[in-house]
């Protein structure tokens, strides 16, 4: 059976395209053309996704030396670094105004250039001196036992400061340390490592600008990467295909107006995807395994690859073979002869790559969606040659180095042997707890000190009524941060708060690295100045360490160098060895023995290893018989909110759901109807309804506000939230 064509037809909105150049323009007006020109050209690394541009090839160029580099998302972080610092006179108003402002209202109050401190009585922030905020903190340390800490970090922060970060906490006595990839790409790592030995990226940039087979699962990249569907649009003009794999059509995946690209512009957008499908939210796994029952039954299989590289395929196939064509189909709602095209379409390409994104990983089977995404790569060798691999679709611009360096719980034996011999200390060996297993200990009372190293924390969570009180429940938190969010307003109405206001990435005062989601490792110079009273997260966090373990081994104080930080990875840390002359050399790198274009794996028989993964149950009930979605708007970056709109879907609120047109219909909700949206966990009043292109039964609504009906069920491998498949039933809201 022949693939139906994508329609060749206008669409309605074509993602990227002129507004987005308006909306630049209007940006750089607003923020100023020097302050633009400064900090977008600046050798910084970019401060949006885990694609990465920028660093000593330049502000807008990318490790290719492509150049322009830059999209909306850049755009977007530096417009909100640029902005003057929030007058002190507003910190008179309560925590119950500011709760009041939306997230956008809230990032757009201005920068932040006062340490702030709010009692447990009280319920207002008032500025403090830097000697009052430092002293509050380490005493607050001091008088809690590490057991009843945690610290946290989000993917912005630099691989110096969060290395210092990690190793503060472990001398301090815990392993409760993570970073924001628990609540996003944790099943990706733990998936990959089951496979292949290893949790990151396969491929380079460069290989990606030489495949001819680009698959995009479970990602909305003209969103939440753009520069990436630029790659997509190379790929798609070199002859190659673009396959994308999302329950719902996003319209920049369909049709992208590349703003660096005349062509593109002027032709009304390019055609991005070559096969375009929309299984059920949360059916993926049910369309992975039918891709590969018709990749078995078609022979179109590696038998040379598979039986000299991998190990576990019988028990594979024969679990691939157990399942009916009639069951898979009838799961993620596709016909049987669409998905033998697919695997037909994929059969024909000679160096395939497969990216993804959190549609894959938010799910109680996260970690098995990610399996599978691997065992289609393995049935025909695309692991382990060039230009052909697996890559993950990172959000925060260092999301994947915080993780390099050891912001997590979990330390492998041989680098905590490695820390312990060079700073010739001891750390403790007991597990440290996930980021929602620290939430958990802190509502039932079990943490009293917390130092949470950028974010949103709050909006970040699950449940959000629930994590509100978890957040309440922890004596003392700690927040370093640029600008203020919801969760540095709600959440500590009876407790203690600290905010210490940090410098940008283009304004430290030494120059700190980042890695890319292709393991690319970047030299950001920092040395631009805005403000007069913030402080570097290095500068705060070894004067934390000397002033609470005074006796420590460790010289806190030599440790403020950047060069001495970087010094120590690359003694400690596998891969990094690069990072110990790049303050002078100015040698940007990739992580040594991550990127696959030898099937040599780094499991212990160094063969791959195919993985058998069930297929889970229907969620859906009579009482809850729509499966909801939360997203991301055009407009925002994580839990950031940039703009109220969506351009790209065609909403004017966030405070809405988007559905299938049929389902509109067979319920009588028309284009201005207001509904109710009810999950087991909780309910989102008067929201507006939307129609859009997804499958009958499918709902999408907007991440953070979504929160509220998700639960903290979470995938038990990876310990990652069920963020995008959350059963739920709508109706109309009572007049």
């Amino acid at each position: 059976m022949s693939t139906p064509p994508i329609p060749a037809e206008p669409v309605t909105i074509v993602g990227g395209g002129p507004k987005k150049v308006l909306y630049t323009l209007k940006t750089v007006a607003r923020i100023g053309l020097l302050n633009s020109a400064k900090a977008l050209n600046s050798k910084n690394t970019c401060k949006a996704c885990g694609l990465g541009m920028g660093g000593q090839h330049g502000g807008m160029t990318n490790e290719k030396d492509e150049f322009p580099s830059v999209c909306n998302k850049s755009i977007q972080a530096q417009s909100t670094d640029i902005q003057p610092p929030i007058p002190t006179d507003l910190f008179a108003h309560t925590l119950e105004d500011f709760q009041q402002l939306s997230a956008y209202e809230l990032e757009h109050l201005g920068r932040l250039n006062n340490p702030l401190f709010k009692s447990a009585d009280s319920n207002k922030y008032a500025p403090v001196s830097w000697e009052f905020a430092l002293d509050k903190m380490t005493r607050a340390f001091a008088r809690t036992s590490a057991g009843r800490s945690f610290f946290y970090s989000s993917g912005r922060s630099s691989n110096e400061a969060g290395f210092v970060l990690q190793l503060l906490a472990r001398l301090y006595g815990t392993n409760n340390i993570n970073n924001c990839s628990y609540y996003c790409h944790q099943a990706t790592g733990v998936g990959l490592y089951n496979v292949i030995g290893s949790g990151t990226a396969t491929v380079s940039l460069e290989d990606v600008g030489e495949c001819d087979c680009i698959f995009v699962i479970g990602a909305n990249p003209a969103s939440n990467h753009p520069r990436f569907v630029h790659q997509l649009k190379n790929c798609r003009e070199r002859g190659g295909q673009v396959i994308v794999i999302n329950p719902a059509r996003e319209p920049g995946l369909v049709r992208f107006a590349v703003p660096k690209s005349a062509k593109s512009m002027l032709s009304g957008g390019t055609w991005i995807a070559s096969e375009y499908v929309q299984p059920n939210i949360g059916s993926d796994l049910a369309l992975l395994k039918a891709i590969a029952k018709a990749l078995l039954e078609s022979a179109h299989i590696d038998t040379g690859f598979i039986a000299q590289h991998t190990q576990g395929f019988d028990a594979f196939a024969a679990d691939i073979h157990a399942h009916s064509w009639d069951y898979l189909c009838h799961t993620c709602d596709l016909d049987e002869g669409r998905i033998r095209a697919l695997a037909d379409a994929y059969s024909r390409a000679d160096k395939a790559i497969f990216a993804w994104g959190m549609g894959i990983t938010h799910h109680l089977h996260g970690v098995e969606n990610v399996e599978a995404i691997a065992n289609l790569a393995l049935l025909r060798g695309m692991i382990g040659k060039p230009a052909a691999g697996l890559l993950p679709l990172r959000g925060h611009s260092n999301v994947q180095g915080i993780g390099t360096v050891g912001v997590k719980p979990i330390l492998a034996e041989d680098v905590l042997h490695a820390l312990e011999q060079h700073f010739h200390i001891q750390l403790p060996r007991s597990e440290g707890m996930d980021t929602l297993a620290c939430l958990e200990a802190a509502h039932a009372g079990k943490i009293d000190t917390a130092l949470i190293m950028g974010g949103n924390l709050l909006s970040a969570t699950p449940d959000t009524t629930w994590a509100r009180e978890a957040l309440d429940r922890i004596g003392c938190k700690i927040y370093l941060t640029t600008t203020l969010n919801h969760g540095h307003v709600s959440g500590m109405e009876t407790s203690e708060a600290l905010i210490l206001p940090v410098t940008a990435r283009d304004e430290e005062w030494q120059s700190t690295t980042q890695e890319s989601m292709f393991n690319y490792v970047r030299l950001s110079d920092g040395g631009i100045t805005r403000l007069g009273n913030v402080k570097p997260e290095v500068e705060i966090l070894c004067e934390l360490g000397k002033r609470l373990l005074p006796d420590a081994p460790l010289d806190f104080q030599a440790l403020k160098r950047h060069d001495s930080i970087r010094a120590a990875i690359a003694a400690t840390v596998p891969g990094m060895e690069a990072l110990k002359e790049i303050g002078s050399s100015k040698q940007e790198f990739t992580v040594a023995n991550r990127l696959l274009d030898q099937p040599l794996f780094h499991t212990p028989s160094h063969k791959a290893q195919f993985r058998v993964t069930p297929l889970p149950e229907d969620k859906t009930s009579t009482e809850f018989p729509f499966l909801l979605a939360s997203i991301r708007s055009e407009g925002q970056f994580n839990s950031i909110i940039y703009e109220e709109t969506d351009s790209y879907r065609g909403t004017d609120t966030r405070w809405s759901v988007l559905m299938n047109r049929a389902d509109m219909d067979r319920l009588g909700m028309g284009g201005d109807s207001l509904v109710d949206v009810e999950s087991a966990q909780g309910k989102m009043e008067a929201v507006r309804v939307f129609a859009f292109d997804v499958p009958p039964g499918n709902l999408l609504a907007y991440y953070p506000e979504a929160n509220v009906l998700i639960s903290r069920t979470h995938d038990p491998r990876s310990k990652t939230p069920a963020f995008k498949s959350v059963a739920v039933r709508i109706y109309p809201t009572p007049s």
